[in-house]
């Protein structure tokens, strides 16, 4: 299969890894102002992931819009500027696949929501979730992700493509929850960092129990199947996102609340926001992801929003 990866940080350049692993012919690109990509035309490696010369290396988008599968790996507030990008490039009829999480703030979309409101049912979207980290996965440490569609052939044909020894992979059936699960388990990173940097690491329990059911009601609320919040789209990602030095949004919780500057890409920042309009445009109770929004963008104190979560009504468990 011939295959171009748009996006070349850490995500996108293990997914292009992974695949030339297993068979494939592969296209990278990275647009001209991002160093990323010269770094790995210099040296074809960014320490984490090394390339083979048989990788091909690109700044040119019409390059890597000459094969039919894109996988896509960029922040997720970029997709809609990048659907604009790839118009002139005849990118009816190609598969997609996201390889990112995130929802659009603006418009409280799903990213396939987005791909589908530029080329339609006529491109077969597809998105790639699931736990794990590229540094463990070079060092031939194993894990399990989902790839789901709205079209079954694609589905099937992906799962069968890309399964190797290094990632079991499983057909999705919900494609509404597991984007929108793989999107609200970095806010719930954000809030382990929280309490790491807090010094109240032991909460991250009871943090992951409650607001796998907070999510599950999130989920169900817009039309998916509550149950994916317990599979590997959110619950299953949660030991990659909730207690791993690897982690982004949960380095950057916790970098947040020590004062620290943090300059990685830490997507649960966006989702938060987006999640917080969502919620309040259809009434969605959503504590755990609201304490998180009201930290990092109504300057609310950490302790304080916390101290909130212990004051609401006792009820039951389930």
């Amino acid at each position: 299969m011939n295959i171009s990866v748009i996006g070349c940080g850490r995500w996108g350049a293990f997914i292009a890894w992974y695949l030339d692993s297993i068979g494939h012919n592969l296209t990278v690109f990275g647009p001209e102002e991002a160093p990323q990509i010269h770094e790995f035309i210099k040296t074809r490696t960014n320490g984490t992931i090394t390339f083979r010369e048989e990788v091909k290396l690109t700044t040119s988008l019409a390059d890597a819009m000459a094969n039919d599968v894109i996988v896509i790996s960029i922040p997720s507030q970029n997709l809609r500027s990048l659907m604009q990008d790839m118009a002139p490039f005849s990118p009816k009829g190609k598969i997609f696949i996201l390889c990112m999480k995130g929802i659009e703030i603006t418009t409280g979309k799903r990213l396939s929501e987005v791909v589908s409101e530029y080329y339609g049912k006529e491109n077969r979207t597809a998105v790639w979730i699931g736990p794990g980290h590229p540094q463990e996965f070079v060092r031939g440490v194993p894990n399990c992700m989902v790839i789901d569609s709205y079209h079954d052939d694609v589905k099937k044909y992906l799962v069968e493509s890309f399964s190797g020894p290094l990632i079991r992979f499983y057909y999705g059936n919900d494609i509404i929850g597991n984007e929108l699960g793989a999107a609200t388990k970095n806010v719930i990173g954000i809030a382990a960092g929280m309490l790491d940097g807090a010094g109240i690491s032991s909460l991250k329990g009871a943090l992951m129990s409650r607001a796998t059911t907070e999510i599950a009601r999130f989920i169900g609320s817009l039309g998916g199947d509550s149950r994916s919040a317990y599979g590997l789209c959110h619950l299953g990602d949660y030991e990659a996102t909730v207690f791993s030095k690897f982690s982004h949004n949960r380095a950057f919780g916790e970098a947040f609340i020590k004062g620290e500057k943090f300059s990685a890409l830490a997507e649960g920042y966006y989702t938060a926001e987006a999640v917080h309009r969502i919620a309040k445009k259809n009434g969605i109770d959503m504590p755990i992801c609201e304490a998180v929004y009201s930290v990092l963008y109504e300057n609310k104190d950490a302790h304080e929003a916390m101290n909130s979560l212990f004051a609401r009504p006792l009820k039951k468990e389930f």
